[in-house]
């Protein structure tokens, strides 16, 4: 369920709703165009969604652990390892 957040569109507000407030909500539920509070009217602001870093992470020793090897550009077509088994170093000629 997405987090919303709310701020007051009018002139008639309380404490909570003033400074702008979070509501979890799902997505079928319908547009809160209300304080809960104070029944003033409040709009829903634009905001970043939280794009989280949840996923493994791509360090050397994470990447070996899982049978990975990583390589870094060291000129142009030439790669050195920086992780993992393999070749040293891949080179395109």
């Amino acid at each position: 369920m997405p987090i919303y957040e709310y701020q007051a569109s009018g002139e008639l507000h309380c404490d909570y709703c003033a400074g702008g407030f979070e509501l979890l909500r799902k997505i079928s539920d319908p547009a809160l165009d209300r304080c809960p509070e104070c029944d003033a009217p409040v709009e829903r602001r634009i905001s970043a969604p939280n794009i989280g870093g949840s996923g493994p992470s791509l360090d050397s020793t994470n990447l070996e652990k899982h049978g990975f090897t990583q390589y870094k550009r060291a000129s142009k077509g030439v790669y050195e390892k920086t992780a993992g088994k393999g070749p040293n170093v891949i080179s395109d000629d």
